[in-house]
């Protein structure tokens, strides 16, 4: 038995940071079920592609059920509305403020169903001044310091090679969200999390 066997996942996200974080708990037993708009997550358009798949895609959604919604026709929100009642776990990285605009925010889902773990991963956080910026990786790494710490020593800044902000936010996200159902398990409440690109790549930079 893996040790998530028996929890349930609605996956909101798209891309990387968030699709990352629930293969994480896919890959631990969590039934993971992934919403996707009629378009498809974005991933499915970028190669390298195999027998037409994208394999990057393929990676980061590994282990989970994708259902087709589009979340703006009242029918298609009400399902994923009737989903969350019956999930342990929601995670979205939609921009801070869209989620609520859908119905689907934390403060509705977690009235409908309290013991739900509600966990958004966005650039810089839900609330404060920076909330509403851009939030790709690379802007992520440059605003965190990571791109001054890389490269020679008084040369220009230098990304890295590899999305290390999205997927340490995924990372992040899944660690919070596991010990917030641990918390569930003595207090029978779930939890809202807030999980920042910045302040998780950010607190990755201890010698820098």
């Amino acid at each position: 038995m893996k040790p998530l066997e028996g929890i349930r996942v609605l996956d909101l996200s798209r891309v990387l940071a968030g699709p990352y974080c629930t293969a994480l708990l896919a890959d631990l037993g969590a039934e993971v079920i992934k919403l996707e708009p009629p378009a498809g997550d974005d991933y499915r358009h970028v190669g390298p592609f195999r027998d037409g798949e994208s394999a990057l895609f393929t990676l980061n959604n590994r282990g989970k059920k994708s259902l087709m919604l589009d979340l703006k026709d009242p029918a298609d929100l009400a399902l994923a509305l009737a989903i969350a009642d019956r999930s342990d776990v929601v995670v979205e990285n939609f921009r801070p403020g869209v989620a609520a605009r859908l119905g689907l925010g934390p403060e509705a889902l977690r009235a409908r169903n309290p013991r739900l773990v509600y966990c958004s991963i966005s650039g810089f956080g839900q609330d404060g001044p920076l909330r509403d910026l851009p939030a790709y990786d690379l802007v992520v790494q440059a605003m965190s310091g990571l791109m001054a710490a890389t490269g020679d020593e008084g040369g220009p800044p230098l990304k890295t090679g590899e999305s290390v902000a999205d997927l340490i936010a995924g990372l992040f996200a899944s660690w919070a969200i596991m010990a917030a159902l641990v918390g569930r398990g003595t207090t029978g409440q779930g939890a809202t999390l807030d999980v920042a690109m910045n302040d998780a790549l950010f607190s990755l930079l201890t010698t820098s």
